[in-house]
């Protein structure tokens, strides 16, 4: 199921999802954690974002599996990436914690969110860290993976030998 589809392998077309939602949703969860007005409008929205984001993460992790049994193990990418969907359900949960208390407290409708109770200042200050872990996982995982395809290609070629179309 998460071998191929058109022939082409799961994992390289998914993980481009993983590489767009996940800062999206990090970026997202800081926002509405620092400005508690924009939870109210937009924390729905940014708690979509971060389930997609932590599917996506979770396919590509199975579709990386897939993979590898076609490719062999990079094992320095594998050692990183096997993390990150943990990290994205991480954010998606403290995201939506975040959005379930600031909804539930006060009126709806209110144009300015009540002040926030301490634990709920705790929980923003614990999604703003969950978000700068998933991105900086995200990134840690695609770079490894990027290296364990394109470098033994780079050191084996020299720019312009190859007839361009």
């Amino acid at each position: 199921m998460f071998d191929t589809v058109a022939g082409l392998p799961v994992h390289a077309l998914v993980v481009h999802a993983v590489v767009v939602l996940v800062p999206l949703g990090a970026v997202g969860s800081a926002a509405v954690a620092l400005v508690p007005r924009w939870d109210r409008t937009y924390g729905g929205l940014v708690v979509a974002v971060n389930l997609l984001a932590t599917v996506s993460a979770f396919v590509a992790r199975a579709s990386g599996e897939a993979l590898a049994t076609r490719v062999g193990t990079p094992a320095a990418h594998v050692a990183v990436a096997r993390w990150l969907p943990w990290f994205v359900l991480a954010l998606l949960f403290f995201s939506a914690l975040l959005w379930w208390a600031d909804r539930s407290s006060g009126p709806r409708g209110a144009s300015r969110a009540p002040r926030r109770s301490s634990v709920v200042r705790v929980w923003a200050v614990v999604t703003v860290l969950a978000a700068v872990a998933a991105v900086v996982w995200t990134v840690r995982a695609g770079d490894s993976g990027a290296r364990a395809v394109w470098e033994p290609v780079v050191r084996s070629t020299v720019p312009g030998s190859q007839p361009l179309g």
